[in-house]
């Protein structure tokens, strides 16, 4: 039964309590309702009515609605389909099949369409109507071109750092178009609020504390990344890191960007500073995990490149070199884990191990 306009939804429900027996009330989609709001607030000191309800589009999804009702509710937060999720109902090999899942991402609708065709054709439907669409309506956005190619200069940058002026910037540079810091700023807010793409700050490891900006961004599903740029970056250096990114999201860390500084003497005597970056610094609770994303590691060299951010920072917890390739799990001198992709996303508790 269809039932839009929220005082007909609210009519309807108050006509089935009719007694004092525990009542379950179950609402999908209720995003497509306006001010859907009111109606739920209407049930939340009943004691006899549990509500639950669903939505599929970024205005449910909004951190403005979740905050609305914080502490008086619980919030289910589905992610696309983790790997392993993924894996377990692919007839592909490993290898194909983490490559499928870098190309067009877990989400389930997509994942069960057979053709790359189908699946394009999905995620372009998804992006467009229950994406896009909804950021600009749910925020008045008036110039949606700004907001297509902030998109696309995103997508193309995924791990890399950023922040409004150097975008804003790029606009002016590249596109030759004058578009406010602010503007860009209020963009990206809405992009994250939408859950399309997350942020990762930069965390400077010895010195504890968070440093504002730049930022890193990455998006919820690979798939969609992907689509955005009509499939014309499939890199997999940064998908790799993408897909590191979220499993470690989905598995309820907090992920941060570290920086950890190193202090060297030149020829002439003097000290000069370096900053490294360790691609996450991931938290749960007592638990931290330092990790490393690396697609392939051919030589001593880019070992030794991989492990200097690593090999600065001098606390205890677990420094972690996830590679993009088959290799067995390595506990090197230096104190480093080295895994393959493979066993972090489909073996249980791989961080672990």
């Amino acid at each position: 039964m269809a039932l839009r306009d929220p005082d007909a939804l609210l009519a309807f429900i108050d006509s089935k309590l009719t007694d004092e027996k525990m009542h379950y009330i179950m609402i999908d989609e209720v995003q497509l309702v306006p001010e859907f709001e009111d109606v739920l607030n209407s049930y939340l000191n009943m004691k006899n009515a549990d509500v639950y309800v669903t939505g599929s589009n970024a205005r449910f999804l909004s951190k403005q609605v979740r905050t609305e009702f914080a502490g008086r509710g619980e919030e289910v937060r589905l992610h696309p389909l983790s790997f392993s999720e993924y894996y377990s109902i692919s007839t592909r090999d490993k290898t194909e099949a983490l490559r499928d899942y870098m190309i067009y991402g877990g989400l389930p609708q997509v994942v069960l369409k057979s053709s790359h065709d189908e699946k394009i054709e999905l995620l372009e439907a998804l992006f467009a109507n229950t994406y896009i669409s909804d950021i600009v309506v749910r925020n008045n956005i008036r110039n949606k071109e700004v907001l297509d190619e902030l998109l696309n200069i995103l997508a193309s940058s995924i791990g890399g750092l950023t922040n409004a002026t150097k975008l804003a910037n790029t606009f002016e540079s590249v596109k030759h178009e004058k578009v406010s810091r602010a503007t860009i700023a209020n963009y990206i807010e809405y992009i994250c609020d939408s859950f399309l793409m997350e942020k990762a700050t930069r965390y400077d490891i010895k010195g504890k504390r968070y440093i504002d900006s730049p930022y890193k961004y990455y998006f919820s599903d690979c798939g969609l990344r992907n689509c955005r740029l009509n499939f014309r970056q499939v890199e997999y250096t940064h998908l790799l890191e993408n897909v590191i990114y979220n499993e470690l999201t989905a598995r309820g860390f907090s992920v941060d960007v570290g920086v950890v500084q190193k202090y060297s003497k030149d020829s002439d005597g003097s000290r000069s500073r370096q900053y490294l970056e360790v691609d996450f610094v991931c938290n749960q609770g007592s638990k931290r995990y330092y990790i490393q994303s690396a697609y392939r590691i051919p030589d001593e060299e880019k070992l030794q490149q991989e492990e200097a951010s690593l090999l600065n920072i001098t606390d205890s917890f677990k420094k972690i070199i996830i590679v993009g390739e088959y290799t067995p799990i390595l506990h090197n001198e230096s104190g480093i884990t080295i895994m393959s992709i493979y066993d972090f996303l489909l073996k249980e508790n791989s961080l672990e191990l």
